[in-house]
């Protein structure tokens, strides 16, 4: 064999026959093996200990810890390495229950040198394509995980993918991300945990053991870690002074990983696992290390997104309260009007992101009253000549916004809100499913809070009422769908707003 030593595989022979163990070793030897000998179960365990191995080949009858007991200790301490069982011929039966048990041959004895080697090599051969095959699967899956973390404007879908891929890709029992609170500590953004059911149906929930069972992290000690480190990696008992809470379980191991930019950390992930699970290795820390360096840029991107849309909405919220000051009567029209379209665009099953863009239209949709010059206060109802002046607001409303390029998603619900069913409104004159769904929404919440709201000319009218003339107005001013939407939820609606506290049309 021409591998390099550092990459040679590593066999270790354990038989309580020293004869056995020599020869094994020699021939093993000779074919390029690193070869390493234990007399039994116990000392082949503190061999496992200290050095990593890809097969044990091991006697089933031995004092002390014997080949089954051995190929357990090795599946819960070793899972990387390979496990050849030795036998007589008495014991076959036995030999075959070791497969069943996780082993990958059997070797009867006595034997022929090179029927071991030929089992050694094929079991390695195979054990290097597995390895090949994770390889590439744990690339392809890193890949992913990367394009959607960089695809991501929203900070709580970079966590959660951060903490899915925590979770399935180093196979923990809990993880953990935490971020920077603004004030020099870190927060608890998301948390993890896997319930071991029957039959390995393991299922990954969010936070459920309310983080008494598996501890609780100190996170002040793992930032204070990372300013000498890039990375921690403890096992066992050491891995315990990074908890604030212990954990109710054995440690096992623990990997944290800072997410960066530039110099400065946003925050870290963290992943544990407990009990008898796997331990952690240097493949895991460097598959971690690089998510999270992928991650660190996402995590900023996103909270300067988060910081343009609160601009954003500051923006549309300050326009919505000017256009409302402009006329005593509609004060906070604007705002119920856009609480109205949003319930209703989640009654008529709609997305969150279409949902928020119906609410912020709502807000917006008499934008275009600013360019109207009247007097919005007068009593009695508008002149013809003033109505016809005041219906080029949704018009004006559009004008407003075009130049405004990230606010125009918001003009067909501004420009058309004023469009009927039967295709007798205004200003384009549409009918039917020709008016935009966001229009058709927004005509019924406004139409149902100008009926239930005081103006100069009149009072509001009762909530039965109003409730009536969207039911009587379905099919010719509204689509019959969107109204029926509104109608039929209204009630719960309300009652629940009411229970929360809010005010609500008498």
């Amino acid at each position: 064999m021409s591998n390099p030593p550092e990459e040679r595989p590593r066999v270790l022979i354990v038989d309580d026959e020293k004869f056995i163990r020599d020869i094994l070793a020699d021939f093993l030897g000779m074919e390029g093996y690193i070869v390493r000998t234990a007399e039994d179960g116990t000392a082949a365990m503190t061999e496992l200990s200290q050095h990593r191995y890809d097969l044990v080949l091991s006697d089933l009858k031995m004092p002390k810890m014997g080949g089954i007991e051995l190929l357990e200790q090795v599946g819960k301490h070793a899972p990387q390495a390979l496990t050849v069982i030795m036998t007589g011929f008495g014991t076959v039966e036995t030999a075959i229950d070791a497969m069943k048990r996780g082993a990958y041959d059997y070797i009867l004895k006595p034997f022929k040198v090179e029927e071991v080697i030929h089992v050694v090599q094929r079991g390695l051969e195979k054990q290097r394509l597995s390895a090949e095959n994770l390889r590439l699967k744990e690339a392809l899956s890193l890949y992913k995980v990367s394009e959607a973390i960089q695809a991501s404007l929203s900070l709580e879908e970079v966590v959660a993918t951060i903490g899915d891929t925590a979770m399935h890709e180093i196979h923990g029992d809990l993880a953990c991300t935490y971020l920077d609170d603004g004030e020099g500590g870190m927060t608890e953004r998301q948390r993890q945990v896997r319930v071991r059911g029957i039959a390995g149906n393991d299922e990954i929930r969010q936070g459920d053991d309310q983080g008494v069972e598996l501890g609780r992290l100190d996170a002040a000690a793992i930032k204070a870690h990372f300013k000498e480190a890039t990375v921690l990696l403890e096992h066992g008992q050491k891995g315990l002074r990074f908890f604030a809470d212990r954990p109710e379980r054995d440690l096992e191991s623990l990997l944290a990983v800072p997410l960066r930019m530039k110099d400065r950390m946003l925050g870290f992930i963290a992943v544990a696992s407990f009990g008898r699970a796997k331990r952690f290795d240097e493949g895991q820390r460097k598959l971690l290390a690089i998510v999270a360096s992928r991650a660190g840029a996402a995590i900023e991107n996103a909270r300067l997104y988060e910081d343009l849309q609160s601009t954003f909405q500051q923006t549309i919220e300050g326009l919505a309260k000017a256009i409302d000051k402009m006329d005593r009567y509609t004060a906070g029209h604007s705002d119920r009007v856009a609480i109205y379209a949003a319930y209703l665009a989640k009654r008529l099953g709609l997305g969150p992101a279409e949902v928020e863009i119906v609410r912020q239209s709502a807000l917006m949709h008499d934008v275009g009253k600013i360019g109207c010059v009247m007097n919005l206060n007068k009593p009695g109802k508008l002149t013809q000549d003033e109505y016809e002046a005041f219906k080029k607001h949704p018009v004006f409303g559009k004008d407003i916004l075009d130049p405004i390029k990230f606010l125009n998603p918001l003009i067909p619900g501004v420009y058309l809100h004023h469009e009927r069913w039967d295709g007798r409104g205004y200003p384009l004159g549409l009918a039917g499913n020709d008016v935009p769904l966001i229009a058709r929404i927004i005509s019924v919440a406004d139409t149902y809070d100008a009926m239930t709201s005081d103006r100069a000319y009149r009072q509001a009218m009762p909530h039965e009422v109003a409730v009536g003339e969207i039911e009587r107005c379905a099919g010719s001013q509204f689509d019959p769908d969107v109204a029926d939407a509104f109608v039929v939820g209204l009630d719960d609606y309300r009652e629940a707003e009411a229970a929360a506290g809010r005010e609500i049309p008498e």
